[in-house]
């Protein structure tokens, strides 16, 4: 936008628009099939932003926003409503004060981006200050990445693959980079900037071809893999058990005889490894004698190391302490080993400023209130190294990352996305578990209560997974590497995301600076 455009309040058809563009960004997530509408959900908005002041700008992004993330995260009132027994009302509130809160990220996209709207190479610089927004998402306030951009495209595995370079960022980036060049150059009047646009073409053409060929050329370095590497027989248990009745003591014990009539089912099979899912045992497995020697039987019986959820605790300085834990057992070994939740679920697993919220308590009355694990290794099982990811866990690239460095060379992700109900969450959740493959190089064996449990291989491709609330015993030779493998985002991590947090940063200052200078002269 040139300093003489006449700035303006918005229309109301520039209303609509901006919240059709958060209705086509929701519709490019899972479950449906429109992904390919992420890489124009974006033009509306912009339309709607041209000739704007940064004020209305940031009314248009944040109504746009609002309305995207009240569609994307409904399931909330699922969760809290269903499954936390909270009446309807305190479930719509929490829903829109999350979709509130959310939307402030693209309003400020929007405030900012009007400043760039018309000036050279400005999609370039609105990419990099969405990817930016996109990563302090991921990091304020404990983090919620759930649902970026770059998600959209989890079945496009050739566009994924840049995604061992730059995280799910890369692909977050070239979405908006392409819708933000669609714009300018079909929506845009400023006729000077058309002799630059061959020169814009050339350059978002050179990055898409790039990432495609890079892409495919890694499809087939880890084709090759895969054929050379050894290989794990496992096994995934999904038991489907209601979440309304599985923490009754009464069904403690139908509990444990549903998974061990399941993983014999398996056992013909020879698996090396059976996993069940987050707190398939709703006990403390540590204070249940009886259960745990029939685990560890059952174990050297079938020969195959058992992967599982529950919860458990530890006394320190006169109090209790809970934790969300993955537990180990191996045969032919007595004890077990185990890895504790590190990232928990704020109002799920502990509640934040409880004490100005004791309203919300009853949402963790089912296993107490749980505290961090902190940073583990890997769980080792002989010669292979397992990295387990607990739950939402598995939306923390940096978590998978932490288990990689460590020598993990397969992902275990164990989740009870029952709460989630027949809703598009559990879609959403298995859909950026994918990147975590992608970005480690490392496969995935992935065990729900109720659905998706799913094997991945370390391009992303999802080799099997199972139906949604029905029993399922799925089973998969997982090819992994020796030596675990090093992707340039296992060493070097969010580098491409903080480069462009710096470039938008130098941008911004750059246009304040311009700004106050025509305001001096």
């Amino acid at each position: 936008m040139t300093p003489a455009t006449k700035q303006r309040a918005f229309s109301t058809r520039d209303l609509l628009l901006a919240i059709l563009s958060g209705l086509l960004l929701t519709a490019s997530f899972p479950p449906g099939k429109f992904s390919f509408l992420a890489w124009i959900a974006l033009i509306p908005l912009f339309i709607s932003l041209r000739d704007k002041r940064p004020r209305s700008a940031f009314k248009l992004g944040f109504i746009g926003g609002f309305f995207h993330y009240l569609t994307l995260l409904y399931w909330v009132i699922v969760v809290l409503g269903r499954y936390g027994n909270l009446h309807m009302a305190i479930s719509l509130l929490a829903l829109l004060l999350l979709s509130l809160f959310l939307a402030l990220y693209p309003g400020l996209f929007s405030a900012l981006a009007s400043q760039m709207v018309g000036t050279r190479f400005s999609f370039f610089f609105m990419a990099a200050l969405w990817v930016s927004l996109e990563f302090l998402r991921a990091h304020l306030f404990t983090g919620f990445p759930w649902c970026l951009l770059g998600y959209t495209q989890y079945e496009r595995l050739a566009v994924i693959q840049i995604a061992d370079l730059t995280g799910v960022y890369g692909i977050s980036f070239l979405i908006v980079l392409v819708n933000g060049l669609i714009f300018q150059s079909f929506f845009m009047k400023n006729r000077s900037l058309h002799t630059f646009l061959k020169w814009e073409w050339l350059f978002v053409a050179l990055l898409v071809t790039g990432t495609i060929f890079y892409g495919f050329q890694k499809l087939a370095q880890k084709k090759a893999g895969k054929q050379s590497d050894p290989h794990l027989n496992a096994a995934v248990i999904q038991a489907d058990i209601d979440q309304s009745v599985k923490w009754k003591p009464s069904y403690q014990r139908k509990t444990l005889e549903t998974y061990f009539r399941l993983s014999s089912l398996a056992a013909p099979l020879k698996p090396a490894l059976i996993v069940w899912p987050e707190t398939a045992l709703p006990f403390f497995y540590q204070d249940a004698p009886a259960f745990s020697s029939q685990m560890r039987h059952f174990a050297d019986r079938i020969g195959a190391t058992l992967v599982f959820g529950s919860p458990a605790y530890e006394r320190k300085n006169r109090r209790i302490e809970y934790y969300n834990r993955a537990y180990m057992i191996t045969p032919g070994i007595s004890s077990a080993g185990y890895y504790d939740k590190r990232h928990l679920v704020p109002f799920g697993e502990y509640v934040p400023l409880k004490k100005y919220l004791p309203f919300l308590n009853q949402l963790v009355q089912a296993a107490g209130n749980f505290v961090s694990g902190g940073r583990q290794g890997p769980l080792m099982k002989k010669d292979l190294s397992l990295g387990v990811l607990i739950c939402f866990e598995a939306i923390f690239p940096e978590l998978a990352r932490d288990l990689a460095r460590d020598g993990a060379q397969v992902l275990v992700n164990i989740t009870n996305d029952a709460w989630f109900g027949a809703t598009s969450a559990p879609y959403q959740h298995l859909s950026m578990a994918v990147f975590r493959s992608v970005e480690t190089g490392l496969p995935m064996i992935r065990a729900a209560n109720t659905g998706f449990s799913a094997f991945i291989g370390p391009s992303g491709k999802i080799l099997s997974r199972s139906a949604l609330f029905e029993e399922a015993v799925l089973d998969q030779s997982v090819p992994f590497s020796p030596s675990p493998p090093a992707t340039l985002y296992t060493r070097m991590g969010d580098l491409f995301a903080g480069a462009l947090l710096l470039i938008s940063l130098l941008k911004l200052f750059y246009l304040f600076r311009m700004r106050v200078k025509r305001k001096g002269s």
